[in-house]
């Protein structure tokens, strides 16, 4: 029988959730655990994980949802609710992600909490004898991505970042296409993202809301004052919680693009931009350009948190440039093109990204959570260890450092430490609440 590749990566596209857990029955014997579903935690319940529940719903022939967590009783409450409606049975219920921590029956945790608490979670997790979901990024400044990706490494267990992209079929089939040479020798890659983000406007100091835990909330964070524009969402425009649009959304297509180039950490960054659209509370740009040079390679990220204006009329997506072309990359599908800009190729998954949905449930993210749960059950190689996720969130924590200081930084292609730079390398860590210090 013969399959178009049409079909085959439709079928991929469809089925990668089942497919990703496959395996014959004398295969399963030999892999201790493999034939019982692996328990799991979601950790964070605003937003995203919602994608995370509906992506377990997905996989739940190998996945049970044995715990929801959330420091506010209402969104707790909510979300809790509509577990057995996905699961078919329901979950208990944490305050405290500790307690969460000390049920033994937990083997994974999903961690889709505001960024300060990613690599202090992840870490508190592995040592806990836990695997890890961590969304993007995976941690909130470049040292605490060197302590996470120490940590996987010391306690051994998987940690898979939550860049999606890395498990859809039809970009791993378009960076196998740059990777046969469809575009020559790839040497420029362009990412963006655009929304109509509105403005947060000036918080007003206000008593904090009974069903929220504020000081749980805050974790190893510096203490603050509640303000009624934070909670549960604005968090990602104040710099001592949250790490700007370009980590927030950068993340994802850097990533692409730095997997399509086949490079690691570049020898310079430059950012530029500000906080142009709105005067109000926003501590990070709204609007930013910020540049990456390799010896080889260039590679940029241009992102429009107030303006709608598409590129190629997308929300959001990559364009990689060869001496023989450009392929152009989303989440929706490719298109290749020749140095005339003529399309010789093309695909389409059918669906449609828009930058306004904050959830993001989709087969990507069903199939990166295949990938997860076989690395635990099969050992299945993961498509986003956290040592190559890291990779991308520390280029763009660099960028963020970069507009900060206002100039260009020299680094290391080793390890992306600064050169030369005391002021900047001192933003490299950061200032924690008393006794929340994560450690290695």
């Amino acid at each position: 029988m013969t399959v178009t590749r049409r079909q085959f990566i439709n079928s991929i596209a469809t089925t990668a959730a089942g497919a990703a857990l496959a395996a014959t029955a004398k295969s399963y014997a030999r892999i201790l655990g493999s034939n019982e579903r692996v328990n799991f935690a979601v950790i964070g319940l605003n937003g995203r994980a919602h994608a995370h529940l509906d992506a377990l719903k997905a996989n739940r022939s190998a996945a049970r949802l044995s715990c929801v967590c959330d420091v506010d009783s209402d969104i707790l409450k909510k979300f809790s609710d509509s577990v057995a409606d996905h699961m078919g049975e329901g979950a208990a219920s944490e305050k405290d992600f500790r307690h969460v921590l000390e049920r033994k029956e937990i083997d994974a945790i999903t961690i889709a909490t505001p960024d300060h608490w990613h690599t202090p979670m992840a870490i508190a997790a592995l040592e806990a004898g836990k695997h890890v979901y961590v969304e993007k990024p995976c941690s909130h400044n470049p040292a605490e991505g060197e302590m996470l990706v120490r940590a996987q490494v010391k306690y051994q267990k998987l940690v898979q970042m939550g860049n999606q992209q890395r498990s859809s079929p039809h970009t791993i089939e378009a960076i196998q296409k740059i990777r046969n040479g469809v575009i020559g020798r790839p040497y420029a890659a362009k990412a963006w993202y655009v929304n109509v983000r509105k403005s947060i406007g000036i918080g007003k100091e206000i008593p904090v809301p009974p069903q929220l835990d504020w000081d749980l909330w805050q974790g190893p964070a510096p203490r603050r004052p509640y303000k009624d524009n934070v909670h549960p969402y604005n968090w990602h425009w104040f710099k001592i919680w949250g790490t700007g649009e370009t980590l927030n959304n950068g993340t994802h297509e850097v990533d692409v693009c730095r997997w399509a180039l086949g490079v690691d950490f570049p020898k310079r960054v430059t950012a530029s931009g500000g906080r142009y659209h709105f005067k109000d509370d926003w501590q990070f740009y709204d609007t930013l350009i910020t540049s990456f040079e390799y010896d080889d390679a260039m590679l940029s990220w241009d992102g429009k948190s107030c303006e709608g204006m598409k590129y190629y009329g997308r929300d959001r997506g990559s364009t990689i440039s060869g001496t023989n072309g450009t392929v152009l990359i989303d989440r929706d599908g490719y298109e290749i093109y020749d140095l005339k800009g003529k399309k010789t190729g093309e695909f389409k998954s059918g669906g449609k990204t828009f930058s306004l949905d904050l959830i993001g449930s989709d087969s990507m993210t069903n199939a990166h959570f295949a990938n997860f749960i076989a690395g635990i059950q099969k050992g299945e190689k993961l498509n986003a260890p956290v040592a190559e996720g890291n990779v991308a969130v520390t280029m763009l924590q660099l960028s963020n450092i970069a507009w900060e200081v206002n100039r260009e930084l020299n680094l290391d292609p080793k390890d992306g430490r600064i050169l030369n730079d005391p002021e900047a390398m001192k933003m490299w860590d950061r200032e924690y609440e008393k006794g929340w210090a994560p450690q290695v």
